[in-house]
C-alpha cells in the first residue's frame, strides 16, 4: 500500500478513531487502527470490540492498493507533529512507514486480515428518528446513567419504542432521567445502549443519521461514518412506576435565578436545603464543618407553610444545564417523597436527602 492525503483529513480522522481503540493492552490487534485503500478510497476502521468507528474518504492520491494496521495512538502522535501538507503512507516489509519531506517514521503492524469483523447494517430493521431529535435526547438524559454499577443496565440508557412514541431513559438509582418522543413506529422494542457509545454518538453524529439494530447491535450510519455498539443484555428498571402519578404543588421557577443560588452555595458543599415560603425561595448549605452558605430569591410559592426539600446539588444542576427554556417546573409532594422536574417532554425524578 502507498498513498499520499492531506494531513488535516489524516488527523481529524485519526482524532475522531482513538476512543474507539483498546487503551490498556497495546498487545492486542484492537489498539490498532486498521487502514484499507482501494477502489479510489481509503477505509479506516478501530474497535474495541464493544464499539467501532468506520470512515471512507475519497480525498487521497492511492499509488498502490493494500491495507494496514497500525498502533492509533502512536499513528495520531506522529501525525499531531507533521506540517500541514501532504503526508505519504506506505507499506514495506510489513511495516507501514509515514513520511513528509524530511521526516520518515516507522510503526511496527499486525495482519490487516485479522481485523475483527464490523457488523452490516444491511437487511437490517431500522429505527426511524431524526438526528438531531436523537442527540438532543440523548444529551440530556446522558448525566443520569450511572458507571461501574454491578447490575450492568444502568451503566446505560434505555430507548425504549413503542408504536406511538419513542422514549429515552437513564437512572443511578437517585434519579431517573426521562425524555418522551411521539414518534410512529413499526415495531416495538426496548434497547440499552452502553455510556461510552452515548457519549461518542454525540460527538460524531450531526447530519443525517440511519439507525439500525439486530440482537446484540446498534448500527449507526451516515454519509461520513458508521458506528456501531454492542448493546448491554439485561432489564431496564420499570421507569414509568417511579414517575409520581399524583403531585400535590407544582411551582414553576426561574432557571437563571435557581442556578446563580445554587453555584453559590456549592461553594461550601454539594448538598443543598431549599426551602420555600410564601414570598421567598431560601438556599442553605449542608455541611458538616462548622462553614455556613446562604442566599434567598424573592420570588412567590403560595406556600402558606414552609416546605423543604434537600438535594445533592450536581443533580438539579444537570437537570437546568440541559435545558434551553428561561422557566422549568417542579412538582412536590413532601420533602422526603421524590419530587419531579420537568421542562417540556423531558423529566427528571430525584430522590431527596433525609434530613
Amino acid at each position: 500500500m502507498k498513498i499520499i492525503l492531506s494531513k488535516t483529513i489524516l488527523e481529524n480522522i485519526l482524532v475522531h478513531a482513538t476512543p474507539f481503540l483498546e487503551k490498556k493492552d497495546t498487545s492486542q490487534i484492537t489498539s490498532h487502527i486498521y487502514l484499507n485503500a482501494s477502489s479510489s478510497k481509503l477505509t479506516l476502521k478501530a474497535t474495541d470490540y464493544e464499539i467501532g468507528f468506520l470512515v471512507e474518504t475519497e480525498h487521497v492520491n492511492i499509488l498502490e492498493e493494500g491495507g494496514i494496521t497500525a498502533n492509533g495512538k502512536k499513528f495520531l502522535d506522529i501525525v499531531r507533529i507533521l506540517k500541514d501538507n501532504d503526508v505519504t503512507l506506505e507499506v514495506k516489509n510489513n511495516t507501514l512507514h509515514i513520511s513528509q519531506a524530511h521526516s520518515k517514521f516507522k510503526l511496527p503492524t499486525f495482519a490487516y486480515n485479522e481485523y475483527p469483523e464490523f457488523p452490516s447494517y444491511e437487511n437490517k430493521p431500522r429505527i426511524s428518528i431524526e438526528s438531531q431529535t436523537l442527540i438532543e435526547s440523548l444529551k440530556k438524559i446522558t448525566p443520569a446513567i450511572d458507571t461501574n454499577n454491578p447490575k450492568f443496565e444502568l451503566n446505560g440508557a434505555l430507548i425504549d419504542i413503542k408504536k406511538d412514541s419513542i422514549n429515552f431513559a437513564s437512572t443511578d438509582t437517585r434519579r431517573l432521567a426521562v425524555v418522551e418522543l411521539q414518534n410512529a413506529n413499526n415495531e416495538e422494542l426496548s434497547i440499552i445502549i452502553p455510556k461510552k457509545a452515548i457519549i461518542e454518538i454525540q460527538k460524531l453524529f450531526f447530519d443525517d443519521i440511519e439507525l439500525y439494530y439486530d440482537e446484540t447491535n446498534l448500527i449507526i450510519h451516515s454519509k461520513q461514518y458508521t458506528f456501531f455498539t454492542k448493546l448491554i443484555n439485561g432489564k431496564f428498571p420499570e421507569y414509568s412506576r417511579i414517575i409520581p402519578k399524583e403531585i400535590a404543588n407544582t411551582l414553576l421557577l426561574p432557571k437563571a435565578a435557581m442556578i446563580e443560588s445554587i453555584k453559590q452555595i456549592t461553594t461550601i458543599s454539594t448538598d443543598v436545603k431549599i426551602s420555600f415560603l410564601k414570598e421567598t425561595i431560601t438556599f442553605e448549605s449542608l455541611s458538616d464543618d462548622n462553614i455556613e452558605a446562604k442566599t434567598i430569591i424573592n420570588f412567590p410559592t403560595n406556600f402558606d407553610e414552609i416546605f423543604s426539600i434537600a438535594i445533592n446539588s450536581k443533580y438539579l444542576l444537570d437537570f437546568l444545564n440541559s435545558i434551553q427554556s428561561s422557566e422549568f417546573s417542579i412538582g412536590l409532594n413532601e420533602g422526603n417523597l421524590p419530587f419531579v422536574l420537568t421542562d417540556h417532554n423531558f423529566k427528571t425524578v430525584v430522590m431527596p436527602i433525609v434530613i
